[in-house]
């Protein structure tokens, strides 16, 4: 008798071990349990730690509770403005309704994966090219708000949306580097411009003040001879200023007068006219220097007077009416 009481007694208490070893559960911290009893939900959410349910008849479905970081597939796309792209992104969501996540939704993973390609399709048509390039913190919230409407049916919340990469066509790329290339270009060309301007109106202003001076011209041609002499170089441009060259012009002019005057037989007179030698001189004949008579002087800057009209010459006589004895003889 005592003998089947321990054995009954050791009956039940394996009993008892067995069904608490499978009724006993686990749910970890960042975990939510929801069970269903005989296929009906449980209103009560099991929270983290150990929990008991009833083998065979309740079924526990725990549910991850993190912040879930999804890929979205590249998505090929045709932009507003007709231009072929290839877009990728990443999708941050957590689920923050165990209940709807278990029972609205049969995988809300793969929901939320769908419903993130289909709205990535959808604003790469409604959106241009340079809205993809260059706003994508725009495109960022059209997208967190296209994928939490229907995400909130199912108990997920859709943290944040990026878009990580937009491929483009080799053609297309080859068409921006030289559309950016011509941009920088005109930019440089219009620095290049107003730097121009600039130094005229500044050469402007240092000419103004040197023709004041003209001293200071010379000291900045020195200034420049140093300048490059300090460059160590074996050949030396001097610079030679156009006013130097004007001065020797104006300089070189009266000595081409003094030779014209020779080869001509004048000589310069003493306010800068010339005096013609009388024919004699000219001739070689020896009259005292004193008989030449001198024309009167004038300056260079009159014209010299036009020679006196020639002349005309004597008109001839008539002729004389013959003599009655030159007169030939009459024969009657």
């Amino acid at each position: 008798m005592v003998q089947e009481l321990v054995i009954a007694l050791v009956a039940v208490v394996g009993a008892g071990v067995l069904y608490v070893a499978s009724a006993a559960r686990v749910i970890r911290q960042y975990e939510r349990g929801v069970v269903l009893r005989l296929g009906r939900l449980r209103k009560d959410v099991r929270l983290p730690g150990f929990t008991l349910v009833v083998p065979v008849v309740d079924r526990l479905h725990k549910v991850n509770m993190q912040i879930v970081t999804m890929p979205v597939p590249a998505q090929d796309g045709i932009t507003r403005d007709n231009v072929t792209v290839r877009v990728d992104a990443v999708i941050y969501f957590k689920v923050v309704d165990p209940t709807n996540a278990v029972i609205a939704v049969e995988d809300y993973r793969f929901a939320v994966s769908q419903m993130a390609q289909t709205s990535l399709r959808s604003i790469i048509g409604k959106s241009d090219l340079d809205d993809l390039l260059s706003n994508r913190e725009k495109l960022n919230q059209g997208l967190e708000v296209m994928i939490d409407s229907p995400a909130v049916s199912w108990g997920v919340q859709i943290d944040r949306v990026e878009i990580k990469d937009v491929s483009l066509p080799e053609t297309m790329k080859r068409s921006m580097a030289r559309q950016a290339e011509a941009d920088r270009e005109r930019r440089a060309r219009v620095i290049n411009a107003d730097a121009e301007l600039q130094a005229s109106k500044k050469l402007a202003q240092a000419a103004g003040e040197m023709s004041a001076q003209p001293a200071a011209l010379q000291l900045r041609l020195l200034q420049t001879v140093v300048a490059v002499a300090a460059e160590k170089n074996s050949t030396l441009v001097l610079p030679f200023p156009v006013e130097l060259l004007r001065f020797l012009e104006r300089a070189q002019q009266p000595a081409v007068e003094e030779t014209d005057a020779g080869r001509t037989g004048r000589q310069p007179s003493v306010n800068g006219g010339a005096a013609q030698l009388p024919s004699s001189v000219e001739n070689g004949s020896p009259l005292p220097e004193a008989e030449a008579r001198l024309p009167e002087t004038r300056t260079s800057e009159e014209p010299a007077a036009p020679p006196p009209p020639a002349a005309p010459p004597p008109a001839a006589p008539p002729p004389a009416a013959p003599s009655p004895s030159e007169q030939p003889f009459a024969h009657h």
